[in-house]
């Protein structure tokens, strides 16, 4: 009995184990870098063939790390592909065994195809079809149409964005956190957009669009995040690129002036030199990115027609001829200690000097008479300077890591305005000065640990910021200016934050689930003798979930849904006591009892991967309570309006938006966006105190918007490239009116020579001249009308090197 026990045992264990090795599956995973610079390479195409037939078992892409993931491979013998456009196809045989749930293969090195000419094209298309619907990612360098000029033109093109008074708004909505390789800074601003016109495009590399950010990111910006990345090269040893490019604005005079004022801008120039340099050996990668650009613009040419109830009726121009100088110098240094720890210091130094010389003629109904002719003079100078440095420590384990940084930001804003008030009987000289110094400094902690589906992601941040403001008034005679309004305030703000992110993926779902919570202070002091507004502040501990869910239907089809709660802060020129004075008589005041708006937004999307192409689509609702916006009114006895911050109640939009990109052949390839939105204000009561306390009812306002834009590529021969864009965006409301359609066409082409070592290129925006901003506004006792002609037509060319 027992010899045949032992003899049957021995089978049954075979048995045993042949049916496990038949159930067992693994999960293969690596990490895919440049062969040359040793970075890691995200979107890349990566394919598991049976390595008897060929046949091709499963695919999938790159994350942003450059790691990719095969889940349930049944044991065996395979070929692993690794292809991209732009690099070599790379095969390695691979063996799946029984004894291991996870098998990683570790850093596998592709090598780039010197002879792809079309590089830069194909990125932009491979991130655009990136399986992460949260986000979009654009090359800066494949956006012909507006090649040589700035960020802000750049960024106008771009699917899903629309411009608006020198904003960005993601779905018509301007509440956008930008952020420069990843960090919110002075120069694109904390609270609100600034500088993007001024931002050289040569200088980026490219721009991501994050529609839904995870808690990861500030909680600021309830439309969305749009963030820059400079340039820095990745080839080993020296290398670099110059390029030099120039341009013509305001080609021909849309809008003749009004009587007795100076000529507007004509024939304006453009000039952007740019230098980018970088070493790479071993451990050590440096680099040296310079910019300069000047431009001369029409930056403003606005007709308004103000119209009373006693009757009274108003005409003005305000015209605005600026000159501006910008310089941009950003280096560092990136230093791989070992294959564990590296080191990362940088340093970014800018300065943007304004020259604006504008006149504004002030008219009676039927312009018989001058009443007012205000003209000015603004000298500008904003410096920014921001240090950085931060350390990654990797862990044994691919992809988990821990990383800390300190970022030091100094910005000054020295602002002086010399007026002369010319009216019947009299002349008069005003002026003001604004000395602005803000200090920010940044710390942050994150950490990131894989698990077997998907990762785990925490940290902490703690901000610290500080801007003392200084405005003196100088009137003179019969002078619009309250130079009581003037004198000190101080704004202090801190926010230390955590965050917790747990991602959850298999081959058919993707799950996240995070939350941030906040704690802000800000205590704003005011000059004791100011007139109207007193020292205000406030604090909140918040909360601020988001939620993604994504279903893959299949390999060419899936479906998300999202929820995140967002905060928009006053930004320090929001709630900034001082009246502005470059409109005489429609002056803007900022509001110091101005708090938060808090957003709740809803969406649900589809994507369909196409031979060729893709599309998407989206639903999304967007709850806004606190909507913060600036309202209109006048004071007994007097035709100034004064434009003020109020929490105007609550507002919501409701929308579609949708995304088809095709290549049709090898020469013809388009894609085309569309936005449809419903706007809806709540019907609202606030009290603006400055001058003299004066109550605004607002009427409940809804209407129905969008946009559409179709870009068009053609590819003439492997060297030679055009795009056509068309831009049209419909009427919109904003607080108390609405704003009428627009509509541009943009023409481009780019021809890459010297063996693929040069690039020039030659555009125009808005060919037609068609892009006009109209406004309607309705107040308590007045409504006025407006359309600005400002430069909107440009023609560029330029030349691009690189070594």
């Amino acid at each position: 009995m027992k010899l045949k026990l032992m003899l049957i045992l021995p089978l049954l264990v075979m048995k045993i184990y042949n049916a496990t090795a038949q159930n067992t599956k693994a999960t293969i995973s690596g990490l895919i870098k440049d062969k040359t610079s040793k970075t890691t390479l995200p979107y890349i195409n990566v394919i598991l063939k049976t390595a008897n037939d060929q046949k091709i078992l499963a695919g999938t892409v790159t994350n942003e790390e450059g790691r990719f993931n095969i889940p349930s491979v049944p044991s065996g013998n395979y070929i692993l592909e690794v292809t991209s456009m732009g690099y070599k196809t790379k095969s390695q045989k691979v063996f799946v065994g029984t004894l291991s749930d996870f098998l990683d293969l570790n850093t596998i090195d592709i090598e780039e195809d010197i002879n792809t000419l079309s590089e830069v094209v194909v990125t932009s298309k491979t991130s655009e079809v990136s399986t992460k619907m949260d986000k979009k990612v654009f090359s800066v360098s494949d956006n012909i149409t507006q090649s040589g000029g700035s960020v802000l033109q750049s960024l106008q093109s771009l699917s899903g964005i629309t411009l608006h008074d020198g904003k960005v708004q993601l779905r018509g909505n301007d509440k956008v956190m930008v952020l420069i390789d990843g960090k919110q800074t002075a120069l694109t601003g904390f609270g609100n957009q600034s500088g993007l016109d001024n931002i050289p495009a040569s200088a980026i590399e490219k721009i991501e669009i994050i529609n839904n950010p995870s808690a990861k990111f500030d909680a600021n910006g309830n439309a969305g995040i749009i963030n820059i990345i400079y340039k820095k090269n990745k080839q080993e040893g020296f290398n670099g690129k110059f390029g030099i490019s120039s341009g013509y604005g305001a080609l021909w005079e849309r809008k003749a002036n009004l009587p007795t004022i100076r000529p507007q801008y004509q024939m304006t120039p453009k000039m952007n030199p740019s230098l980018s340099l970088n070493y790479r050996k071993e451990k050590i990668n440096a680099y040296v990115q310079a910019d300069y650009l000047y431009t001369e613009t029409l930056n403003k040419n606005e007709f308004a027609t103000r119209t009373y109830d006693d009757g009274t009726v108003i005409n003005q121009q305000t015209v605005r001829n600026r000159n501006t100088h910008f310089t941009t110098l950003k280096s560092g240094i990136d230093w791989n200690y070992d294959d564990q720890n590296s080191f990362s210091f940088s340093g970014l130094f800018g300065s943007e000097k304004i020259i604006d010389n504008g006149d504004e003629p002030f008219f009676n109904q039927d312009y018989s008479q001058r009443l007012r002719l205000w003209s000015f003079l603004e000298d500008e100078l904003k410096t920014t300077v921001m240090a950085s440095a931060s350390y990654e420590h990797k862990f044994k384990q691919p992809g988990h890591k821990l990383n800390a940084g300190i970022n030091y930001t100094y910005h000054r804003e020295d602002e002086k305005y010399f007026f002369t008030n010319t009216l019947p009987n009299s002349v008069g000289q005003d002026s003001f000065k604004l000395l602005s110094d803000e200090k920010v400094i940044d710390i942050n902690f994150d950490y990131i640990k894989p698990l077997k589906y998907g990762r785990f992601e925490t940290g902490f941040k703690f901000r610290n910021r500080e801007i003392p403001t200084n405005m003196q008034f100088f009137p003179g005679e019969n002078s619009p200016i309250d130079a009581n309004a003037g004198g000190w305030a101080n704004y202090k703000e801190i926010i230390p934050a955590l965050y917790s992110n747990y991602i959850f993926e298999t081959n058919k779902v993707e799950a996240e689930l995070g939350i941030r919570l906040e704690y802000v202070k800000l205590q704003y002091d005011v000059n004791p003798d100011h007139p109207t507004y007193k020292s205000d502040g406030y604090n909140y501990t918040e909360p601020f979930p988001n939620v993604r869910f994504g279903y893959k239907i299949n390999d060419k089809n899936k479906i998300t849904a999202f929820y995140n709660r967002r905060v928009d802060r006053p930004a320090e020129v929001d709630i900034r006591i001082f009246p502005k004075y470059d409109d005489a008589e429609i002056i803007k005041v900022g509001n110091p009892a101005l708090r938060p708006q808090f957003t709740n937004a809803f969406e649900v999307g589809y994507k369909k991967t196409m031979s060729k192409g893709y599309f998407t689509s989206s639903l999304y609702y967007r709850i806004i309570n606190g909507t913060i916006a600036r309202i209109a009114t006048t004071v007994p006895g007097s035709t100034l309006i004064y434009n003020v911050f109020q929490n105007a109640g609550k507002s919501s939009s409701i929308g579609a938006e949708a995304i088809y990109s095709q290549e049709v052949n090898s020469w013809y390839s388009f894609n085309i966006n569309g936005n449809l939105y419903q706007n809806t204000i709540d019907a609202f009561s606030v009290t603006n105190l400055y001058p003299i306390p004066s109550i605004y009812n607002g009427e409940r306002q809804q209407m129905i918007s969008g946009n559409l834009k179709w870009n068009n590529t053609l590819q003439f021969d492997k060297t030679l490239k055009g795009q056509v864009s068309l831009i049209y965006l419909a009427p919109d409301i904003i607080p108390q009116g609405k704003i009428d359609s627009r509509f541009s066409v943009d023409l481009g082409i780019k021809k890459i020579v010297q063996k693929g070592k040069g690039e020039i290129f030659l555009n125009a925006t808005d060919i037609f001249n068609t892009l006009v901003i109209q406004k309607e506004i309705k107040g308590e006792g007045f409504n006025y009308t407006s359309k600005d002609y400002y430069e909107t037509q440009v023609i560029r060319f330029g030349y691009s090197y690189k070594f």
